[in-house]
C-alpha cells in the first residue's frame, strides 16, 4: 500500500478563476502534484530494496529524490488549501484572524512590508521554487523563506503556513513568462482563514523541537 496519496482539491477546477485558470489547476493537481506523490512512494520502495539487498551505491540520489518528491507533495498539499475564490485582501481582526495579523506586523513591521518581502522572494526565485511564510519555532516569529526546487534553502524546524508556487507549471499557460504578474495576482486568492489555522497549529507544536535535553 502506498504511503502517500494525492489529496482531493477543496474546490472545483474553476474556483480560482480568473486568477488561475481551470486548465492550470487541473494540470497542476492531477499531473504535477500526482507525480510528486508517485515519486515519493517509488523512492521509498527503492530505499526498502536497498536495505534488503544491503546495496548502497545509489543512497545519495535516493535520499535527494525522497526530499524532492516528499517536499513537493507537502508544499502542494498546503498550496491548494491556502487559496480560495473568496479570499484576498489582508488578515483583519474583524475576520477572526487578528492573531495572525498581529504576528505579521510584529515580525515584519507591517502587512505591506511583509507582502513586499514575500512577493519579491517568490518572484525572484532563481529557476524553480517557492516563496513561503513560515513559523520559526526557535524564535517564535514568522519568517519568509525562498525555497529552491521543493526542499533547498530551508531553515530546519520551520513550519510553512502560506506558500506561493513559483514553478513555471503553476502559471506559464496563463501568465507566460511573467512570474511577477502571477505572484501579484496570487494575493487575490489567499485564504487567510487557512493560514491563521496553520499558524495556531504551528504555535501549539513549537515545543516539539528540542534544542537541548
Amino acid at each position: 500500500m502506498a504511503t502517500y496519496t494525492l489529496p482531493e482539491l477543496p474546490y472545483d477546477y474553476a474556483a480560482l478563476a480568473p486568477v488561475i485558470s481551470p486548465e492550470i489547476i487541473e494540470l497542476h493537481h492531477d499531473k504535477h502534484h500526482a507525480a510528486y506523490v508517485k515519486g515519493a512512494n517509488d523512492t521509498l520502495e527503492q530505499l526498502a530494496e536497498a536495505r534488503d539487498k544491503d546495496q548502497w551505491g545509489s543512497i545519495n540520489g535516493l535520499e535527494k529524490n525522497l526530499a524532492f518528491h516528499l517536499s513537493g507533495h507537502i508544499l502542494h498539499s498546503i498550496y491548494w488549501h491556502n487559496m480560495t475564490g473568496d479570499g484576498g485582501g489582508e488578515p483583519l481582526d474583524k475576520d477572526g484572524v487578528g492573531e495572525l495579523a498581529d504576528a505579521i506586523a510584529e515580525s515584519f513591521g507591517s502587512f505591506a512590508k511583509f507582502k513586499a518581502q514575500l512577493t519579491k522572494a517568490s518572484a525572484t526565485t532563481q529557476g524553480s521554487g517557492w516563496g513561503v511564510l513560515a513559523y520559526e519555532p526557535v524564535s517564535g516569529r514568522l519568517i519568509v523563506e525562498q525555497i529552491y526546487d521543493h526542499q533547498g534553502n530551508v531553515g530546519q524546524g520551520s513550519v510553512p503556513i502560506l506558500v506561493f508556487d513559483a514553478w513555471e507549471h503553476a502559471f506559464y499557460l496563463q501568465y507566460k513568462n511573467q512570474k511577477v504578474d502571477f505572484i501579484e495576482a496570487m494575493w487575490q486568492v489567499v485564504n487567510w482563514q487557512d493560514v491563521a489555522k496553520r499558524y495556531r497549529s504551528a504555535q501549539e507544536r513549537a515545543n516539539n523541537l528540542l534544542l537541548a535535553p
